[in-house]
């Protein structure tokens, strides 16, 4: 699934090429994604000027005056920068077309969604009760630790929790947690201040890297320009089950949490 680093990767992929332009036609392939797109959108954005694009979380806003058009890429779903003349492929389900250039969104499980938000973006449904954005002030470690008192939960888990913080999903709580010295199975409310201090820094440190390099790919994630990223070759614990540690060498313990894979150092994190 895009994490945050590949919807913040597709924002600054997409944004310098699209923003000012004005919309001449949408075209609408597969309606039924997630949520059905409207067939009221076309009238919308046809002829209006995209004003901007910013990211909420795993959501894409794209500003239009008279509304947003708000995009979330699913499980598999993409976005790039295709010319007007380039045939589509199957699962290329919409496009926004600019002129010659166009907007173009690829979703194989079609999971993903184009909704019209025409109130303000943070009071909508789907937006409304997410947690801070990692990478601003608004995340530190005081936060952490007093959204942590009392709760029982898994660290893992908790960090995951889009209520608690937005954008910090499975591959990055992994990568997190190990540079923190954390056990992903320690219950939330045994943190520390300092603890919280140490974890709150590597997730900012490995969101951002990961964003200055480009997200992870793993599967189906290609950016904005349609390149790949390439954090993955960076990656310390996920994917590593059974590997030795980096810092102490002795095997990496990989666990199922949530259906999700955990992997994480035995010795190292405590």
């Amino acid at each position: 699934m895009p994490e945050l680093p590949e919807v913040e990767t597709t924002l600054r992929g997409i944004a310098p090429h699209l923003i000012g332009q004005k919309v001449t036609e949408i075209v609408i392939r597969q309606p039924r994604l997630r949520w059905p797109i409207s067939a009221e959108l076309a009238g919308l954005i046809a002829g209006r000027r995209l004003l901007g694009v910013a990211r909420r979380g795993k959501y894409l806003l794209l500003d239009f005056g008279n509304g947003h058009a708000l995009i979330h890429l699913g499980m598999s779903g993409s976005l790039r920068i295709a010319k007007a003349d380039e045939p589509p492929s199957f699962h290329d389900h919409f496009d926004l077309v600019f002129g010659q250039r166009v907007l173009r969104y690829c979703d194989p499980r079609r999971f993903g969604c184009l909704l019209w938000v025409a109130g303000e973006p943070e009071l909508h449904k789907l937006l409304v009760d997410l947690g801070p954005e990692p990478l601003t002030d608004s995340f530190t470690a005081d936060y952490l630790y007093e959204r942590t008192r009392k709760r029982t939960q898994a660290i893992k888990q908790f960090i995951m929790d889009s209520k608690i913080v937005v954008g910090v999903g499975n591959i990055y709580a992994n990568e997190s947690l190990f540079m923190a010295g954390i056990k992903p199975i320690r219950k939330a409310g045994s943190l520390t201040r300092k603890n919280c201090e140490d974890l709150v820094r590597d997730i900012k440190f490995v969101l951002q890297r990961s964003i200055d390099q480009g997200g992870t790919t793993l599967r189906d994630f290609v950016g904005g320009d349609g390149k790949p990223g390439y954090f993955k070759q960076q990656l310390l614990v996920y994917g590593r089950g059974g590997e030795p540690c980096t810092l102490c060498k002795k095997p990496l313990k990989e666990v199922r949490m949530s259906d999700r894979t955990t992997v994480y150092c035995v010795a190292c994190q405590k």
